[in-house]
């Protein structure tokens, strides 16, 4: 009976999350294309970008989306740069966003509402991403379509109007659902930082950032509750969980199994307006920043009556260890510590992470309970055949006789009669001809780049499961895999002796993100048919000898040398051809 119990109320708390949830994407829908009302959404939107040119493909894009309407009217979108010089990371964009939001609108901010959200990067682990930015991810939504701009924005449409004045931080390729009762509301008016945070497994909290509370007793019929946190770790191990008293437990007599352990973690945080301007004094104190500050890790870390300063000299989770680290972190803890941090307990709250080409997959082709929450579609904004319901197209024009696998995505693309695209892969941004068809579980995305002032396009392709970060020496660089099989035997396949292969940017560093493996072609279609029987030759075990006098250029060089002009026109192109096939009301 109890089991029984269990699953009723399980599936009520879904009912409630799928209804929540439809309805903030309801009120987003009623504010697209007109001019919102004071205190109706935020004052502000500012997304983060790593460099200049980030930020021109950026606002770029924004642009766009008010002239077609696709965004709240009447509010001020900002980009910001990080400056030229180290990474920075989400905590150094953090402070200089601030500092430039001050230098804009000055004492105008203490009475604004502002989200903040860090959208810099290069999106290795995705990079169908990486030149128009994550924070432009399709999603299977909307009319019309959402990206994931939109979506962030109408998972946060009820923020504003429960809001003292003050900045929201998120990061753009995470979501996060939640329901409460009724007539409750996420409120961030209490001093100092507030963060959402959600009851997780042990092992994803090793992962993220935990909260240490005063109680570890819930219940989860309580939706949500306010809660003061006495210490935040950033990626724990299980064993310090324990110790430091995060772990928590469900009330007995509840529906969730009494034994069951688990940790809330972290995903987006409210600071209000006074903590503002103490993380602008930081800034200053600091001086310019020259190494990766963690918005989390080394901001939330200095908060709450239990913490202590020992997190400063542990860079376990660092990639690369900068010099004046420790000191930054030290003045980072000495002048929040004491500021309070508030966490509000969202009980009945699914978070979503796409990051990563896999994470991208699953949840747009098969994650039936996001599909089932956002009410997620397998053809979106499209001209396809018929619906298949395991695939995803979006911002596409199909001919009626191609065909898509199962597990697969096909994005901002054009596919001519009778061609096909395999099981589990991603096709974004291609012009595939008549009768090409796409291998199983690869990766294929096409770029416009400038060269000598002349404009050429480049398709990239990689096996799903590529590890594009991972670097070699090069004595070693032949061994890197591509699509499971090595360098030195696609080279072979290829007939390219090793000497032409090069790599841009740090040669002391091979990896398949600066290897100049990728034809230029003088039109999305050849560039696309080009880089299609290089693939197919390595996947076969067959041989392929480019044109002779063909330039090959990397994934790395490709974002250096973007047309983003040519890119966006491509889309408005794919754009008046759905409209007009399918009809503005579709």
């Amino acid at each position: 009976m109890d089991k029984i119990n269990s699953v009723g109320m399980k599936q009520q708390r879904d009912l409630k999350l799928q209804a929540a949830t439809r309805e903030k994407l309801r009120k987003f829908d009623s504010l697209r294309g007109r001019e919102v009302q004071d205190g109706e959404f935020w004052d502000v939107v500012v997304l983060t970008a790593a460099d200049h040119s980030q930020r021109e493909a950026y606002e770029l894009q924004v642009r766009g989306k008010v002239d077609r309407r696709e965004l709240p009217l009447g509010v001020h979108y900002k980009v910001y740069s990080d400056p030229p010089g180290p990474k920075i990371g989400n905590g150094g964009s953090t402070l200089y966003a601030l500092q430039q939001l001050d230098e804009e609108y000055g004492s105008a901010l203490s009475r604004m509402r502002i989200i903040l959200i860090h959208a810099g990067g290069f999106s290795q682990r995705l990079p169908s991403a990486s030149a128009l930015g994550k924070i432009f991810t399709a999603v299977p939504l909307g009319d019309p379509l959402y990206q994931m701009l939109e979506l962030k924005l109408a998972m946060y449409v009820d923020f504003p109007s429960h809001m003292n004045p003050g900045v929201l931080v998120t990061c753009a390729d995470d979501i996060e659902l939640y329901s409460s009762a009724e007539n409750e509301n996420i409120r961030f008016n209490k001093p100092g930082f507030t963060a959402l945070a959600h009851p997780s497994t042990l092992s994803i909290g090793t992962t993220h950032g935990v909260f240490v509370l005063d109680s570890c007793e819930k219940s989860p019929e309580v939706e949500m509750e306010n809660s003061l946190c006495l210490r935040f770790l950033h990626k724990p191990s299980i064993e310090k969980m324990h110790d430091c008293g995060a772990v928590c437990k469900w009330q007995s007599g509840c529906s969730s199994p009494p034994d069951a352990e688990f940790v809330y973690t972290d995903s987006t945080y409210y600071v209000d307006f006074q903590t503002v301007k103490s993380l602008q004094h930081l800034l200053k104190e600091v001086g310019p920043v020259n190494c990766e500050i963690d918005a989390y890790g080394d901001f939330l870390q200095a908060l709450g009556p239990k913490a202590t300063v020992e997190y400063t000299s542990n860079t376990a989770n660092v990639t690369k260890e900068e010099q004046g680290l420790v000191d930054v972190r030290k003045k980072i803890f000495h002048l929040l510590n004491g500021t309070p941090l508030n966490v509000i307990l969202l009980n009945n709250s699914k978070f979503y992470h796409i990051g990563t080409t896999s994470e991208y997959l699953f949840h747009l082709t098969e994650d039936a309970a996001l599909r089932r929450e956002l009410g997620l579609l397998s053809s979106a904004f499209s001209v396809d055949m018929d619906e298949n319901p395991g695939s995803c197209v979006m911002y596409s024009s199909l001919d009626p006789s191609c065909t898509v696998g199962a597990g697969s995505v096909v994005e901002y693309c054009r596919l001519g009669a009778g061609a096909s695209v395999g099981q589990g892969s991603v096709v974004s941004s291609c012009w595939v001809g008549p009768g090409l068809s796409v291998p199983d579980a690869v990766f294929m995305h096409s770029l416009s780049v400038t060269r000598e002032n002349q404009t050429g396009f480049v398709t990239v392709a990689f096996g799903i499961n590529d590890n594009l970060k991972n670097a070699e020496s090069p004595a070693h660089m032949l061994e890197l895999k591509f699509s499971e099989v090595s360098l030195a035997e696609c080279l072979s396949r290829w007939r390219m002796e090793k000497e032409l292969l090069t790599f841009y940017g740090d040669v002391s560093s091979c990896s398949l993100w600066n290897a100049s493996l990728f034809p230029v072609g003088p039109d999305l279609r050849s560039s696309f048919s080009l880089t299609l029987k290089m693939l197919q030759a390595v996947l076969s075990g067959s041989t392929f000898t480019l044109p002779t006098g063909t330039e090959l250029m990397s994934m790395q060089e490709c974002l250096q040398s973007k047309n983003l002009e040519e890119m966006l026109t491509f889309r408005a192109g794919l754009y008046d051809d759905i409209i007009r096939q399918k009809g503005p009301s579709s």
